[in-house]
């Protein structure tokens, strides 16, 4: 691309004042210069020109036909800038982040309160990464992560969220109240995909329950947790799943805990990597995370609505609602 051959811009500024006032002095006023400033861009840049841009008379200059043409684009091309630079200057800087789970975990407990975060920090631009298989938080992959596990992972800070303890759950229409049915019943299990094992499997449980001619390697299969809950409300089999999860469910009456035993799986984790501890974004996003109704960092009950979530904030002394 060719270079532009523009002449002095401050010359050009000059003469775009000038005509529009048809008056150096006023120019000089609007510029912060002096009249005779004015006066020495304007014929500076008739000399590059090599025509008469002005007809001068006393206390007025009066464009020529070759100065009209030029002020008239020169003013569109200012007020084009002006107008750019405005919208700049205007416009929010966005922050954008990163933060990986679990599918079930995403769209059953943590979705539902995205405005949390939305309505405290408007300028971040908060992107879920669903997998189960953990992922690099390197700034890249993802910045922080919802995990379950023991709570140690190098170099990773780790904040308990909240316990995962897994309940046999079906809907009540199953009738299902006596642990030596549930061998008439099918069995509904999660496998996801990209995870090395389910945190919590049929098999294991079997192990502590030792329910008589149960095949646990029988029934329908999920790699998707929520597709699971989904079968086991649709009264398809009963679901070995997290009651964290099934929170909803269970008290509404959709799901029951027909039996027991009860097994603890590993807890839940907010991680985010320890040299980030600081990062004004990742603090955002970790106070959101760990304000969100359902875990251990509050008092709420899970099945509180979002409205009793505002109200318990706004009553809360040396808290303001978000």
């Amino acid at each position: 691309m060719n270079p532009r051959r523009l002449p002095s811009l401050s010359a050009l500024r000059a003469f775009e004042a000038a005509a529009r006032h048809e008056s150096a002095k006023q120019a000089a006023s609007e510029l912060s210069v002096t009249a005779t400033a004015i006066s020495h861009h304007i014929r500076g840049l008739e000399e590059s020109l090599g025509v008469a841009l002005f007809v001068r008379k006393p206390r007025q200059l009066l464009l020529t036909p070759q100065g009209r043409e030029l002020f008239l684009s020169l003013e569109a091309a200012f007020d084009s800038i002006g107008d750019a630079v405005d919208r700049v200057k205007a416009a929010p800087t966005r922050l954008a982040a990163t933060l990986s789970t679990t599918p079930a975990v995403a769209v059953r407990w943590l979705l539902s309160w995205v405005c949390m975060l939305r309505d405290a920090h408007p300028e971040i631009d908060l992107r879920i990464h669903a997998s189960h298989e953990p992922v690099a938080l390197d700034g890249v992959t993802a910045d922080l992560a919802i995990r379950y596990g023991d709570g140690h992972w190098p170099g990773l800070v780790a904040e308990k969220l909240f316990d995962n303890t897994f309940i046999p759950a079906c809907s009540p229409y199953l009738k299902l109240d006596n642990m030596a049915d549930l061998t008439d019943h099918p069995l509904i299990h999660f496998r996801p995909h990209g995870a090395l094992a389910a945190p919590m499997d049929w098999a294991g449980w079997q192990k502590r329950a030792q329910v008589a001619g149960l095949d646990v390697s029988a029934g329908l299969v999920f790699s998707d947790e929520t597709h699971a809950i989904s079968a086991a409300i649709g009264r398809q089999g009963v679901a070995l799943m997290s009651r964290t999860l099934i929170a909803d469910e269970l008290e509404e009456g959709r799901l029951v805990q027909p039996f027991g035993p009860e097994l603890e799986g590993k807890p839940f984790y907010l991680v985010y990597p320890e040299n980030r501890r600081d990062d004004p974004v990742i603090k955002a996003i970790r106070d959101w995370v760990m304000e969100v109704p359902g875990g251990l960092c509050n008092g709420l009950e899970r099945g509180a609505d979002a409205s009793e979530w505002f109200d318990s904030k706004s009553a809360s002394p040396g808290l303001d609602p978000p």
